[in-house]
């Protein structure tokens, strides 16, 4: 098979691999200040996706939707916070798995209700024209992936080193009780975490439905792949998803090419098993020793 071919392939897979890394950033996000997981984050991307498309749908420009479904994904995480996390956290429980999973299937059966079951096409402005760049073509959508993705993990890491917000959102993640006793409140650094989180599945959403199409199941396989990726690089490790990202995106292409379309899913299970029994940590984590 010409060489061209596959790296056209592991290409286009490892830029869709990036949207597979956002959400696991979003995963990060929420656990570093409050070691809980939004397991319903995937109903997040497919709801920030279709009130997105429902304000195109109103005759909003697509410039004017993004900030807007941006917006709409913050309240949406903040409204799992609240709802899921937030008692079971007091409560020092790990209630907020139970609740968050619950929540999903409410948003599920919500957007199923409301927009239906059939999957619609996102309108954008962007291209899909391919361009020729160093012997593969790239589409201006997957262009508009890999600049939106790398452009808000950038943003939110530089907010959270460069301002005193991010600092005290740092802090919490370091030492909850010790950010606490320097008179940072943990439950507004945690609302925080959860808003952020929303944002970046709501950017996902609106990142990759022009690709896939808008439905209540767009979001199912993603999520677990994006799972994979958060927990094969570590659950604190911004860099470490965009690489495993990259690399699960690519070899995702790459085993439909050689396998076939039907073990596309495979990879990603295989990652997971494998880091799970070899290094739980992540291939970027690092092993916390606690003193007794």
């Amino acid at each position: 098979m010409p060489f061209s071919i596959v790296a056209q392939i592991a290409v286009s897979g490892a830029l869709m691999g990036l949207v597979y890394a956002l959400v696991a950033y979003g995963f990060q996000l929420t656990y570093a200040t409050s070691k809980s997981i939004n397991f319903g984050q995937g109903e997040l991307v497919m709801v920030s996706a279709f009130v997105s498309l429902s304000l195109i749908d109103l005759g909003l420009p697509y410039w004017a939707v993004v900030p807007l479904g941006l917006l709409f994904g913050a309240l949406l995480g903040l409204a799992v916070e609240r709802a899921a996390v937030r008692l079971a956290l007091e409560q020092k429980s790990e209630g907020w798995i139970l609740l968050t999973i619950i929540t999903g299937l409410f948003l599920f059966s919500a957007a199923e209700n409301v927009w239906g079951r059939d999957d619609r096409p996102f309108p954008t402005p962007i291209p899909s024209a391919p361009i020729h760049l160093l012997g593969v073509d790239v589409t201006g959508l997957e262009i508009s992936v890999a600049v939106g993705v790398l452009a808000v993990m950038g943003l939110v890491e530089l907010f959270k080193r460069r301002t005193l917000l991010g600092k005290a959102f740092e802090a919490v993640s370091a030492d909850r009780d010790a950010g606490e006793l320097m008179g940072i409140s943990a439950t507004r650094t945690v609302m925080l975490s959860y808003a952020l989180s929303g944002g970046v599945a709501a950017l996902a959403g609106i990142l990759v439905s022009p690709i896939t199409t808008v439905g209540p199941t767009m979001a199912s396989a993603m999520i677990l792949k994006a799972f994979s990726v958060a927990v094969v690089a570590g659950l604190e490790s911004g860099f470490g998803v965009v690489v495993v990202g990259l690399f699960l995106g690519a070899l995702e292409g790459l085993a439909s090419l050689y396998i076939g379309s039907g073990w596309r899913e495979a990879p990603g299970l295989a990652l997971l098993i494998l880091a799970l029994a070899v290094r739980p940590t992540g291939v970027f984590g690092k092993a916390v020793i606690r003193k007794v």
